[in-house]
């Protein structure tokens, strides 16, 4: 743990973007300075309800946390969360079933 009793924490939460035509999900990352895992997901469902308050979202209520190793700086390539699944499915598969449906908001390269 840092000196000041804080470390960092990226959290998961899931939103509804009730506006669009539909209906798109958003998985949103935001990093935390905490005091504990508890203590993170708290300050991120905090921020998670002014958010879609803000933009006229649903909160799903999915948090996911993941405590960045203690000590670790935080530079480019820090891991900053990860989720481990267990699937019997082939790697495409998988892929196409969790991440890549064509159902995707992304900007092309």
């Amino acid at each position: 743990m840092a000196e000041d009793g804080l470390d960092w924490f990226g959290v998961r939460c899931v939103f509804a973007w009730t506006g669009w035509d539909g209906r798109p999900f958003e998985e949103r990352i935001t990093l935390w300075r905490a005091r504990s895992l508890d203590h993170a997901i708290e300050l991120a469902e905090q921020e998670a309800t002014e958010y879609a308050d803000l933009n006229g979202y649903e909160a799903l209520g999915l948090t996911q946390a993941y405590a960045v190793t203690a000590g670790t700086e935080i530079i480019s390539g820090t891991e900053v969360f990860s989720l481990l699944r267990g699937s019997d499915l082939a790697p495409e598969d998988y892929l196409s079933a969790f991440f890549d449906t064509g159902r995707e908001h992304t900007q092309e390269s």
